[in-house]
């Protein structure tokens, strides 16, 4: 893969073990999902836990295995060739257990980052809102605090394991407080009394992980499952900021897995199909999307892994910000096209469920819509890109002037108050 050179012999061995964990995938637990038969599969997360392929970056002492962003994605991309349902699944350990691992308290990672890692209990996040998608702060649900007891009111809509999750990070406004982004509070809600599911989606694709919406009717959150505890009332904001970081890199990690199995399909094919007496792989139509959806994919990978060791190396969280949603943005765009691509090469029969790659079709679409979509990827990256290149001093060689017509700065007007 274009990415070994930049791995170590250890991520090689994780590949070995996240390839040997999916292959060990039931395929009629795949089958089941996407008929709607199963939900939130509880036993694919017991199996990833017992073989320890869960909460990798997260510090040993409570379960994880301590590694970098970029040995996360060469798991992400084995675990992603099983469909964004299972890969969703997989990440929501990473993406929650982030939240805890970063802002909780060594009491919160006691009770649920460890038997998270170790694949005991099940989690989702509540964080879209029937009137707000994009736009985090026009959230209404709304904390009322009486002593050590929070209620929460309100509702949270797309979330995975809204059937079946034991545990939901959920951002409420506490009550008392007039600022949005001060109010703003991450609760750890275990399901019990107030919590209900009360419809679930029929989906495209990404189906089996129990999608739909939760209600909260005075829902009790005692103050210890309140992320960070008491010093945690008002920082769902950087909570919100934080988790943008593993929503999106999983994001890009998984989405060139799927897209590297449908690659892998549609090329197996070429090589068998005749038509006109050749393989149809000996054919420009053919043979230059395989090229296209390759380049595609060494650049998504390369582009996931520069923006993970950003992660690791630390710097402006701006810049992370950029990176992340850089890589979200163009791995989930590629493996839409690849997908495409796969689904042309096979033609007709690619529409049939006689090969995958019509559900992963269905699958990779939503990718490019979740955890943020690719429009709001784009509005993330120009900002920050602006905000900080506008700061900087100019270094370098100033290329402007290099113009033959450089001297007639009248010419370069801006704006009617620089005539």
């Amino acid at each position: 893969m274009s990415t070994d050179a930049m791995i170590t012999d250890e991520d090689k061995i994780l590949r070995e073990k996240m390839q040997d964990f999916v292959s060990w995938v039931p395929r009629q637990l795949l089958l089941d999902m996407d008929a709607d038969k199963v939900i939130y599969p509880k036993e694919f997360l017991q199996e990833a836990g017992r073989r320890k392929l869960l909460g990798l970056r997260f510090d040993p002492k409570w379960g994880g295995a301590g590694l970098p962003w970029t040995s996360e994605l060469v798991a992400l991309e084995e675990v992603g060739i099983l469909g964004t349902a299972l890969g969703c699944l997989y990440s929501l350990v990473s993406i929650i257990g982030e939240a805890i691992h970063v802002f909780g308290t060594d009491d919160q990672k006691e009770r649920f980052l460890k038997p998270m890692i170790r694949g005991e209990i099940r989690v989702a996040e509540g964080l879209t809102e029937p009137r707000g998608g994009s736009d985090f702060f026009a959230a209404t649900t709304k904390a009322r605090r009486e002593g050590d007891m929070f209620y929460l009111t309100g509702q949270k809509r797309f979330v995975v394991g809204a059937e079946n999750a034991d545990l939901i990070l959920v951002y409420g406004k506490v009550a008392e407080i007039e600022d949005p982004k001060k109010a703003m509070t991450a609760f750890l809600v275990e399901r019990g009394p107030g919590v209900k599911a009360e419809y679930l989606y029929g989906l495209m694709g990404t189906r089996g992980g129990g999608t739909g919406r939760l209600v909260f009717r005075d829902a009790p959150v005692p103050m210890k499952n309140v992320l960070g505890g008491e010093a945690g009332i008002g920082n769902g904001t950087a909570v919100f900021h934080q988790m943008m970081i593993p929503e999106r890199l999983t994001s890009a990690g998984a989405a060139v897995g799927m897209a590297r199995a449908a690659l892998e399909i549609a090329a197996r094919y070429a090589d068998k199909r005749k038509a006109f007496g050749r393989k149809i792989r000996n054919f420009e139509a053919v043979s230059f999307k395989v090229a296209d959806s390759l380049t595609l994919l060494d650049a998504a990978r390369a582009i996931s892994f520069a923006a993970g060791a950003a992660v690791k190396a630390g710097g402006s969280p701006g810049k992370i910000r950029r990176l992340v949603s850089e890589a979200k943005k163009f791995s989930t765009d590629a493996a839409w096209t690849v997908v495409n691509h796969a689904m042309q090469i096979l033609g007709g029969i690619g529409y049939t469920n006689v090969f995958p790659v019509e559900r992963m079709l269905r699958d990779i679409r939503l990718i490019t819509i979740w955890t943020g979509t690719n429009e709001i990827m784009d509005l993330v990256i120009q900002h920050e890109f602006y905000k900080e290149f506008l700061a900087a001093p100019q270094k370098g060689r100033d290329v402007e002037a290099d113009a033959a017509g450089a001297e007639f700065t009248a010419e370069k007007v801006y704006n009617d108050e620089d005539e």
